[in-house]
């Protein structure tokens, strides 16, 4: 019988012994960082919160939250690694730095042990997406110090699975190695395939369906939660498309993904971390229940090198559903809405370019599916400018009537004003694994 489940006892556990197993381990934690974490140290002193005021998970709400501005802070008093370093710097096994996009970027240090729990988590959600030790998986995410490059590429290595370390870039290289490997597994962000095609098309004269690709593990970015675009990977490659790889990678590299049954994210980090929601305005906790919606606040359970508690992410999560999947996963389900920092206020309602994603997905091909929002001055804002790639076939005569489709197209669909201006097929700037910016500040 084919093993389902990478970690059984921990996917399958019951909500019953998930909450004791929870409580136990928050409380070993919050005892670790008491004694070992100077921030912490400092930033319960300051709130007038002592350890033995934390009994229960729920009293997580009496200390204050911590924030990636603080863990800047932190790593500019005491570099490289903060105050809030729980362990010796001998301890530290892997150095990881964040991407810096939004600031200072920040190091991230595990332990030995934080590794393995980490790489398990990972190998969870890889194992639940359909990747088996029989397969050989190609990764192509940036290997520079990006959790996403060695972390992922261990995490794909614990399954069992042959990995292929290609990194980013070389697309053409890249595209015979999966032909001479027999290689039937890419590991990327979601834009990438859409890139590699014209390659496949134009340098190899071949359908991308000819590489024999049997699953593309997805992550980094969001796109697969609207089902126009992945049916179009699908039908272009062959492949399932599998949104395989959610993670906040200051926190923990990997800690969701879809099953084979469910195309929802599965939360699948039990024993590594706590979740709770919050109203990102009021700050108050919502309980995790199908249909609430609030920003993800993470608080690590095991971690030793640099243990957070009550971690802001300014992820957006709404949850979808509770209660045991069909696959035997007990993990709620869930998806990103946006995040609460690309969140645009358009005479009073809530924007994110993920919504905006989705609308032109689904013109595509008259559109490429690549756009940026452009501002010039601070929130509030009437409409939004929006800079949209027109599709390759599109000629001079048809851009009037595209600009307005997509105008009213948005309008009904998000019910706001967006100012169009189309632009040339990939004269948008991408970075090496064909990302771009969703939101330029002129301002």
């Amino acid at each position: 019988m084919e093993q389902t489940m990478f970690n059984p006892d921990m996917e399958s556990i019951s909500l019953t012994d998930q909450e004791k197993m929870e409580k136990s381990l928050l409380l070993d934690q919050i005892e670790y960082v008491y004694v070992h974490s100077k921030m912490y140290q400092d930033k319960f002193a300051k709130a007038g919160i002592s350890k033995d005021k934390i009994n229960h998970v729920q009293d997580l709400e009496l200390l204050p939250f911590t924030t990636k501005q603080e863990l800047r802070s932190s790593q500019k008093r005491l570099t490289p690694f903060g105050d809030f370093l729980a362990t010796s710097a001998e301890q530290v096994s892997r150095v990881h730095r964040t991407s810096g996009i939004t600031g200072r970027f920040i190091y991230t240090a595990l332990t030995k042990n934080d590794l393995d729990l980490t790489h398990n988590c990972g190998a969870r959600a890889f194992w639940a997406a359909g990747l088996r030790p029989h397969h050989r998986v190609v990764h192509c995410l940036n290997y520079c110090m990006w959790m996403g490059g060695y972390t992922d590429h261990a995490n794909l290595e614990t399954t069992g699975a042959t990995v292929i370390p290609f990194g980013v870039g070389n697309a053409k290289q890249l595209i015979q190695v999966i032909k001479d490997a027999g290689i039937n597994v890419i590991s990327s962000t979601p834009s990438y395939p859409k890139y590699l095609e014209k390659i496949v098309k134009e340098d190899f004269n071949m359908d991308p369906r000819e590489l024999g690709l049997e699953i593309g593990l997805f992550g980094g970015e969001p796109g697969l939660d609207n089902p126009v675009y992945r049916q179009r990977i699908e039908t272009t490659w062959g492949m399932k498309a599998q949104n395989a790889n959610y993670g906040v990678s200051d926190v923990l590299c990997n800690f969701a993904s879809v099953c084979q049954e469910n195309y929802k994210l599965h939360f699948l980090g039990q024993g590594a971390l706590l979740v709770q929601l919050i109203d990102p305005l009021t700050l108050k906790d919502i309980p995790i229940t199908q249909g609430a919606v609030g920003e993800m606040v993470l608080t690590h359970l095991k971690k030793e090198a640099q243990p957070l508690i009550r971690y802001r992410t300014s992820d957006l999560m709404e949850i979808l559903e509770t209660g045991p999947c069909e696959c035997g996963r007990t993990g709620f389900r869930f998806k990103i809405v946006g995040r609460a920092d690309d969140m645009l206020h358009v005479k009073g309602i809530n924007v994110f370019p993920n919504g905006i994603s989705m609308v032109l997905e689904d013109l595509v091909p008259e559109v490429t599916g690549e756009f940026q929002i452009i501002l010039d001055h601070p929130s509030p804002y009437t409409n939004l400018e929006i800079k949209v790639e027109q599709g390759i076939n599109i000629t001079p005569d048809m851009m009037t009537d595209l600009k307005s489709k997509i105008e009213q197209k948005i309008k009904e669909t998000l019910n706001f004003k967006g100012i169009v201006d189309l632009v040339k097929p990939d004269s948008i700037e991408r970075t090496k694994m064909g990302k771009a910016r969703r939101v330029i500040r002129d301002y």
